[in-house]
């Protein structure tokens, strides 16, 4: 599909449906990036569906802790819980999940919400540029990580299908892969060089990675695709936001001028990551790697779907893979044991 800037305007006037319900009851959820915006929009639908569990995974307690007084307040639920974790750090990741391994515990729905826009290279702990490694590493690692989670889920409820919510962005259709990027050895660690790393206005970076995003999910899918496990990845629209917060002073400028004109609010964003965790329920299969927007599977760019595109994937697929089994040898077990189709 071909998208541009009319058909973002279009999509972003429109109404939004309302949220859809679904019965949480008995299940464990966990959202990562619950403590603002439209994760803690999306934690609170959740909230209301009583779930047994609903488990905030974020960076800083403070807020984290806010955000779970903010849930009782708004719902009267008291079951939410907190979980620290740091997603530029892949060790972090990995003992998060080690955590949910020691104690055998089921994850029927896992949202991950986390994302960051970087205005300038730099380097994590790890290694990797912030944007690439949040965004698109991170995102494989933890879903990876929480797959034999979410397998023990579908096994307690064997007409379940447990789900792997990677939120995405309509912006993956304007996303460019350069030549230099593509005729590499490797397409990941070409785009972590400091010459690749080009932020303007137009984001092309944070692009990129909402498109290697997408590309993890619809990899995932496929590999899972003999599970009950279900992954996906919704557009939640263009909201209000701090995401921006790293922009210069006309790029704040201009983006105040888009999101008076043209944003969603967070709580008419998070309606996307909520259909995307328990909506969709008459025809599930329909789902699997699916791109969704508005509350309904969209066919994703045509770089995406055409053979170029395709054969990114596997590559993305295969180097991530390469990549994170160096950073936690469970992820290489989980890999070779669940996800070798």
């Amino acid at each position: 599909m071909k998208a541009g800037l009319f058909t973002f305007i279009r999509d972003q006037l429109r109404t939004v449906p309302p949220v859809v319900q679904g019965d949480l009851t008995g299940k464990t959820i966990m959202l990562v990036g619950a403590n603002a915006g439209i994760g803690l929009e999306a934690s609170k639908h959740f909230a209301r569906m009583k779930p047994a569990r609903l488990i905030l995974a974020c960076r800083n307690e403070q807020k984290g802790k806010a955000a779970i007084k903010a849930i009782q307040e708004a719902t009267g639920y008291a079951n939410a819980e907190l979980v620290q974790v740091d997603l530029d750090k892949f060790a972090s990741i990995d003992a998060l999940a080690a955590r949910f391994e020691k104690e055998q515990l089921a994850l029927d729905i896992l949202v991950y919400n986390a994302g960051v826009l970087m205005t300038k290279h730099e380097l994590s702990s790890d290694g990797w540029e912030p944007t690439l490694q949040v965004n698109a590493l991170s995102a494989m690692l933890f879903s990876v990580l929480f797959v034999p989670a979410c397998l023990r889920a579908a096994e307690a409820r064997p007409s379940s299908h447990p789900r792997i919510v990677i939120v995405g962005s309509f912006v993956h259709y304007l996303a460019v892969m350069p030549k230099s990027v593509l005729q590499a050895d490797s397409i990941l660690r070409q785009l972590n060089k400091p010459e690749e790393f080009k932020q303007t206005a137009l984001q092309p970076r944070y692009n990129q990675s909402k498109l290697l995003g997408l590309f993890v999910t619809r990899a995932l899918a496929k590999h899972l695709a003999r599970t009950p496990i279900i992954a996906l990845n919704p557009h939640p629209g263009y909201c209000y936001s701090e995401l921006r917060r790293n922009y210069g002073r006309l790029d704040a400028i201009s983006d105040w001028l888009m999101e008076k004109l043209l944003a969603r609010t967070s709580e008419e964003g998070s309606r996307d990551l909520v259909y995307a965790a328990v909506g969709g329920t008459e025809d599930e299969d329909a789902l699997r790697g699916a791109f969704t927007n508005l509350q309904h599977v969209q066919e994703a760019s045509d770089f995406v779907i055409g053979e170029v595109g395709q054969e990114t994937q596997k590559r993305v697929w295969a180097e991530g893979v390469a990549i994170l089994s160096e950073a936690s040898p469970r992820f290489k077990e989980i890999v070779d044991i669940h996800l070798s189709a």
